[in-house]
């Protein structure tokens, strides 16, 4: 037996609503994807142009010197500071 019009038309306006729903999903999802790869840029040549050497180490290495810069005296607080200075401004 069919389904009266007015359920099928309801039925149709779910599925279209739900499709738009994946749609801004996804658009929301690519935009914060293009906003990070955006920022690791930024940050990339920030620290490539700080520190010269970095643009010719493998990923590893790169971890290893920054986790070795991490744990000079005053890092640590060198790092709160910035991050107190960000959250109040």
């Amino acid at each position: 037996m069919d389904k009266p019009q007015d359920e099928q038309e309801v039925e149709k306006k779910i599925a279209q609503y739900q499709n738009r729903q994946k749609i801004l999903l996804n658009k929301k999802r690519s935009e914060e994807h293009r906003a990070r790869t955006h920022r690791l840029i930024g940050r990339g040549a920030i620290l490539e142009a700080v520190f010269p050497a970095v643009m010719e180490m493998e990923g590893e290495e790169v971890k290893a010197f920054l986790i070795a810069l991490s744990r000079l005296p005053g890092a640590a607080e060198l790092a709160e500071k910035a991050q107190n200075a960000r959250d109040k401004g």
